[in-house]
């Protein structure tokens, strides 16, 4: 299940989906904007604050939940990385999570047996501070996550989408060489 950013289902989040699927994944990808998409971040957050975040996680929730039972590997880019999170820490079938640049908060009383999870993230990134990471992995760790981060050096904040500013070509690969080998590992 892969979440779009707060830009919306763009073609790239499309383009990702492709790429998984050609390498064997079975791969969904809901729209949670119903359509709507951006040229922004500011555009994107707005929609977001006006929709909600209850609103937003119901509709990842219906989305996931005809699949759920398969034990589905989460992910997203950004705000979707978010909402990966969220449905992969509450879902004890969640075979893994994939965060591309972001995290979320845990929940206190977050519990997982041993979730394997690898993060992507740009280095420094605005929206996901060294100390925020930090205090994130250690939440992820007393949670029972089993974590891997991997930072991009120089690389903007979705550097994986080539229709942004960000992007950058060879910290595309890389995460995507990595995350491959990752879903490849779950099975």
């Amino acid at each position: 299940m892969l979440f779009h950013s707060t830009y919306g289902l763009r073609p790239a989040v499309r383009e990702a989906a492709d790429r998984l699927r050609a390498a064997g994944h079975e791969v969904w990808t809901p729209d949670l904007f119903e359509g709507h998409t951006f040229d922004t971040v500011e555009e994107g957050m707005e929609f977001k604050e006006r929709t909600g975040k209850e609103e937003l996680l119901k509709r990842a929730v219906l989305a996931a939940a005809p699949y759920s039972d398969r034990g589905l590997v989460y992910a997203g880019f950004s705000l979707g990385a978010s909402v990966a999170q969220t449905l992969a820490l509450g879902d004890d079938r969640a075979r893994g999570l994939l965060l591309l640049h972001g995290t979320s908060d845990i929940a206190p009383n977050a519990q997982v047996d041993e979730l394997p999870v690898q993060l992507h993230v740009a280095e420094p990134d605005p929206f996901e501070t060294d100390d925020w990471l930090s205090a994130w992995y250690l939440q992820m760790g007393r949670a029972g996550a089993d974590v891997e981060v991997y930072r991009y050096a120089g690389a903007g904040h979705l550097y994986t989408d080539p229709g942004l500013p960000d992007y950058d070509a060879e910290a595309a690969e890389a995460t995507w060489r990595v995350a491959l080998g990752f879903l490849d590992s779950l099975g």
